[in-house]
């Protein structure tokens, strides 16, 4: 597994060295189409120039600099220098860890970046690494550390996935937006038992296991079906527009939820995922 940085994780005395390779391909936070703006009348891409309004002329590169907006209008110019001189100037490439905690305790909402930790090659030096793993695992914790990276600090959990650790950049406390407002809109709000005992019936009828494999878009799909039907000259139908369907009494919903979930045509979704493990076995 390629690698874009190596160092060591360490904890206590123990020193274990790693490297650390992405988990999820770059374009896995948008669609693994990218488009590029062109001119309708020759198709020709257009370039975006670097222009001063004031000059009213193209500038180059090293002729721009970063600028921070104190008021409208009015900046403070931030040299590379500035910037350097607040850089962690820290070569020691190891991953600090600072804390464990219960893994369940930590909410995904601080999760930015997954990484795996990859083991060095040589099996003496694997053995450390396979010790925090089946610690961490039995134990049902996850460790909180920091490192540098070209000069910036990360906040991180260190987690077991699988037989693999797996590495989360953190983001900060005052990066996530609190849920307060919601929770203040929600507490007044009262539910009677009969709905929440057909909800629950709505929820078992449609519970099964987590199959990484059916994680997909159908957005992503069509979308590349398009780009290839264009591509051979095909003519694009609009499909026609989705019947909005009409608001009905909550009750009357989770009751025509549960009769449908009843029928013998639905099939439960446990029966579904044994069936597909057999099949899968099979083959």
């Amino acid at each position: 597994m390629r690698t874009t940085w190596n160092g060591s994780l360490s904890f206590g005395l123990v020193s274990i060295p790693v490297g650390l390779a992405p988990a999820t391909k770059p374009a896995a936070r948008q669609s693994d189409v990218s488009f590029r703006l062109l001119h309708r009348e020759c198709a020709t891409p257009i370039k975006q120039k670097r222009w001063c309004p004031t000059h009213d002329r193209e500038v180059t590169q090293d002729e721009i600099v970063r600028g921070f907006e104190v008021t409208k209008g009015q900046f403070v110019v931030v040299e590379d220098a500035d910037l350097e001189a607040i850089e962690r100037a820290d070569d020691s490439r190891s991953i600090d860890i600072t804390r464990f905690v219960k893994a369940d305790d930590v909410d995904p909402i601080f999760f930015d970046r997954t990484y795996y930790l990859v083991p060095a090659a040589q099996p003496a030096q694997r053995r450390p690494y396979v010790l925090l793993l089946e610690a961490m695992q039995q134990t049902e914790t996850a460790a909180l550390g920091r490192f540098v990276r070209a000069g910036r600090e990360s906040l991180c959990l260190v987690r077991a996935r699988g037989d693999a650790l797996a590495l989360e950049t953190l983001f900060l406390a005052e990066d996530v937006y609190s849920s307060a407002e919601i929770s203040e809109a929600v507490e007044e709000t009262k539910v009677k038992k009969t709905e929440l005992d057909l909800a629950r019936q709505v929820i078992d009828s449609l519970a099964g296991d987590f199959e990484p494999t059916e994680l997909a878009s159908e957005y992503r799909r069509d979308l590349k079906a398009l780009l290839e039907a264009k591509t051979r000259g095909e003519e694009i139908v609009a499909p026609e527009p989705t019947e909005v369907a009409p608001v009905i009494d909550l009750m009357e919903a989770l009751k025509a939820s549960v009769a449908a979930a009843k029928k013998p045509d639905a099939e439960p979704a446990e029966k579904r995922t044994r069936a597909r493990k057999a099949r899968a076995k099979a083959s």
